[in-house]
């Protein structure tokens, strides 16, 4: 009678430690950090390159200049409860701050400065321009405006960026006995960001939502426990706890990051199959013979001649798009769709003039590459920095011996296994 119970206990505990482990991996690290780097490079760029180019344009799109002038806009908003800081004044002084802001946020979250201080300030810059002149926009735009929202509950600075390099830094001078450096630049912004935050949520600047305030102060009394709890030994359990809770925020976001890809693909692709010009073929030439999307005649024109090539790439873009999502768990074939999409925005930015909008695509498509390219390409632009640098310098430059920085920790706990999952 006892083998019996001993063959029970065994399966029963079989049950509990696969669900352990599970449940250690999505909470003890956040998963996909290469993933989640080149999604907040590519939006971030995207948008610094879009702001810079309308930049002469700045007040004719979302300024005193433009046609959708602020009573109209004050007038909408009200009805949508949309959010926008242009609204808290119509001073033309008000919005060229603003824009500044977003520019400068754009670009530091680029860089990985300060990341959690500036995917907040990217964010609402994002949110008060868009929102300030909603018909501007097309499909990029849209996409930029989602995930400027779910960049602020990623942990996308861990690799690629300046915030990884300090992190190292420290961790460096930990590991040789010493203290890390004092950080007195963050908790000054992020008493900087508090106090911008109490007023506007008390004179109700916040737009009429409930998410948008609430996500805004959880991640400003969050992060200061952080920073508090970070100063004391004594509460590294409630250190850690903070810990699991933001790789849990963080990984959550990127399944939503994934799921929001595969919707507009699959949205997309089952539009197109109910109309008609996509179910015979020629959908393609239309766009090819409009002055608006044509900004290289030549070339557009050579491509309508061919019937054969409109067919093709037609019916292309609609299997592609519809049959992506149902790819994601089949590792090579993902991978070859995802080239083929990659492939497909960038002729879109090229025939049809739409880069801002590609680029947006192709920075929410990053989302699923593999980690192993990412690790390689990398490696490779750290290599072709150094040579660039070493070359201005008029130095050769011998490589040192290999060391396991934060860095290296962060590629092998990314690359472990990550050929099994959605992200590579």
């Amino acid at each position: 009678m006892s083998a019996p119970v001993q063959v029970r206990g065994n399966t029963r505990s079989t049950g509990p430690s696969s669900a352990a482990r599970a449940v250690q991996r999505i909470t003890a690290v956040p998963l996909g950090t290469y993933q989640s780097a080149v999604v907040r490079i590519g939006v971030s760029a995207t948008y610094l390159l879009f702001l810079l180019r309308e930049l002469p344009h700045r007040r004719e799109l979302y300024g005193p200049d433009g046609p959708w002038h602020w009573d109209m806009a004050r007038r909408l908003i009200s009805n949508n409860d949309s959010f926008t800081v242009l609204m808290w004044s119509q001073s033309a002084v008000w919005f060229e701050i603003v824009y500044a802001l977003t520019l400068v946020s754009a670009a530091l979250l680029m860089v990985g400065w300060r990341t959690r201080v500036t995917s907040v300030l990217f964010m609402v810059g994002v949110l008060s321009l868009q929102n300030r002149s909603i018909f501007m926009g097309d499909g990029g735009d849209n996409v930029i405006h989602l995930m400027a929202i779910y960049l602020v509950l990623t942990r996308c600075a861990r690799v690629w960026s300046l915030d990884a390099r300090r992190a190292a830094r420290n961790a460096a001078r930990v590991a040789e006995g010493g203290r890390p450096a004092r950080d007195v630049t963050g908790p000054l912004l992020w008493a900087a960001l508090g106090l911008v935050l109490l007023p506007a949520t008390v004179m109700g600047g916040l737009g009429g939502t409930w998410w948008l305030p609430s996500l805004l102060w959880v991640m400003w009394v969050g992060n200061a426990a952080w920073w508090a709890l970070s100063r004391q030994a004594a509460d590294r359990e409630l250190r850690t706890l903070l810990d699991v809770l933001a790789n849990l925020a963080h990984n959550a976001a990127l399944v939503v990051i994934m799921a929001e890809v595969c919707l507009i693909y699959a949205t997309a692709g089952w539009y197109k199959i109910q109309g008609s010009r996509w179910q015979d073929g020629t959908a393609l030439y239309y766009p090819l013979k409009l002055d608006y999307f044509t900004p290289w005649p030549g070339l557009s024109g050579l491509l309508a001649s061919s019937a054969l090539a409109v067919m093709v790439l037609t019916y292309a873009t609609v299997i592609v798009q519809v049959a992506f999502p149902f790819t994601l768990f089949n590792r090579r074939v993902k991978n070859v769709l995802l080239v083929v999409m990659i492939g497909e925005h960038a002729g879109i930015a090229v025939l049809l003039g739409l880069p801002f909008f590609s680029m947006a695509m192709i920075a929410a498509d990053a989302v699923f590459l593999p980690t192993v390219f990412l690790v390689w390409m990398g490696g490779k632009v750290a290599l072709g920095r150094q040579r660039l640098f070493s070359r201005s310098a008029g130095k050769a430059v011998v490589p040192g011996p290999r060391r396991a920085d934060a860095g290296g920790q962060e590629a092998a706990q990314s690359g472990a296994g990550g050929g099994h999952t959605l992200v590579g």
